[in-house]
């Protein structure tokens, strides 16, 4: 009997002695993870420049945030505004994927009020749509082909909702330099996504 209970002893001290080291092992510490904070852009108003033969004749916004371009893009040609279009915002379905050449998007704040937002686009197709997530108010928008001819939108300070729309269509296919689009948050956040397709 003291022979059992000594082997049992032995037994459970060798078992506990294998045991400890890889239940230290295993033992997981806490670790807390934070997301980090988005650092928010400082917001710096500017006086909006619009140049001589822009086809708006209503007074603008006096200052605005710019947003520079993601990509700069150099437009050679001397540039020429072509007569305003007045937009009709319809919502239409996104082309299918194999059909976009290019796109970017910007979010601005509520806080940073009217936002000069510009995209280098430099690509061609025969379309622009424009996605908006959240409520904005929205201007005008600028498209600039690769041969200086500028084509101006008049959202006339209209507010849209989220959704996709057509923004401008040439079916002739052009080269579009850049895009142009000021606007207004009137939700906490919105982005704008800017497409071109084919």
């Amino acid at each position: 009997m003291k022979r059992l209970i000594l082997n049992f002893f032995s037994f459970a001290i060798v078992i506990t002695a294998l045991l400890s080291p890889h239940a230290a092992v295993s033992q997981r510490r806490g670790v807390v993870v934070r997301r980090p904070v988005a650092a928010r852009r400082a917001v710096v108003h500017t006086r909006l420049v619009v140049r001589a033969g822009h086809p708006i004749s209503r007074a603008l916004p006096a200052t605005v945030v710019v947003r520079p371009a993601h990509r700069l893009v150099t437009v050679r040609a001397p540039l020429v505004y072509l007569p305003a279009l007045a937009w009709r915002s319809m919502v239409v379905a996104m082309p299918a994927s194999d059909r976009l050449v290019w796109q970017d998007s910007e979010t601005i704040a509520r806080d940073e009020d009217w936002v000069d937002t510009n995209f280098g686009v430099d690509s061609s197709g025969n379309a622009l749509f424009l996605n908006i997530d959240g409520k904005t108010k929205l201007n005008f928008a600028e498209v600039t082909f690769a041969n200086g001819n500028v084509q101006v939108v008049d959202f006339n300070e209209q507010t849209h909702g989220s959704g996709i729309y057509k923004l401008l269509d040439f079916a002739d296919g052009r080269h579009v330099s850049t895009v142009r689009i000021l606007a207004k948050s009137e939700s906490p956040d919105t982005t704008l996504a800017v497409y071109l397709s084919k």
